[in-house]
């Protein structure tokens, strides 16, 4: 998976345990090098942004965002990059709340479809 790119690739969530975002919430993931940062929104998700650096299948990250209600939270995660049977990407994380308690996992899936750069 290292030679596989998260580069203009869009997902959504398909699981997500107690987290805050749901099947309207769109991520989309861009990566330079080791350098990956995300833009999210949709669902009770405002607006939110994710940064952090990729080792190998690994991603490490924080995040920070705005619900529709206009509260804001911050966190981590570390998320593995897995292949689906149907050629789609998709990301398996472990997250935790830095700004209040609570931590989980969740798993958001790759779009299926036209790939933005």
């Amino acid at each position: 998976m290292d030679d596989v790119s998260l580069d203009g690739r869009r997902f959504r969530p398909a699981y997500n345990g107690d987290g805050e975002v749901d099947r309207e919430t769109t991520f989309e993931y861009h990566e330079d090098g080791d350098l990956v940062w995300a833009r999210y929104s949709g669902g009770p998700v405002r607006l939110g942004f994710l940064v952090g650096v990729r080792d190998g299948d690994s991603l490490f990250a924080r995040y920070a965002q705005v619900a529709v209600d206009g509260g804001t939270a911050t966190g981590h995660t570390e998320s593995r990059i897995e292949p689906l049977d149907d050629g789609r990407l998709c990301l398996r994380e472990d997250w935790a709340w830095d700004s209040r308690e609570g931590s989980g996992t969740s798993v958001v899936e790759e779009v299926a479809g036209r790939r933005d750069a």
